[in-house]
């Protein structure tokens, strides 16, 4: 199973084999969003800063901003969200993937909470 990342605003971010890492956001994110309607992601090619807004997502409820979790150039992104929204609640830690990323770092991953810290974070709140 690949490496799985996280951060405080809740996108989580895995590892591949091929050193780029995949961005999206948390079961937890979702829940709290409720029904996704509209999701806004970053182009391929647009350099991104850690902690830089990139992409949006609409629930019935709210509008939420997506952070960078880590420095890099955007190699892809998810059409499939774009066509259908609610596939954030469907499967938000798989196949609701928000984009890929060449990261300028790849040691920041490191920095990122692991599932069991991430875990810890969330029953805080």
């Amino acid at each position: 199973m690949a490496e799985m990342r996280y951060t405080k605003e809740h996108e989580w971010v895995r590892l591949e084999e091929d050193g780029t890492v995949t961005v999206g956001i948390t079961d937890h994110a979702q829940e709290a969003l409720g029904d996704i309607v509209f999701v806004e992601l970053p182009e391929s090619g647009r350099v991104l800063a850690e902690g830089e807004s990139c992409a949006v997502v609409e629930s019935v409820k709210a509008a939420s901003d997506i952070y960078a979790p880590m420095a890099g150039t955007v190699l892809d992104m998810n059409e499939l969200l774009t066509e259908d929204p609610s596939l954030v609640n469907r499967d938000p830690e798989d196949e609701a993937w928000f984009f890929r990323l060449d990261p300028t770092n790849p040691d920041a991953l490191q920095a990122l909470m692991d599932e069991e810290a991430y875990q810890t974070y969330v029953d805080t709140l």
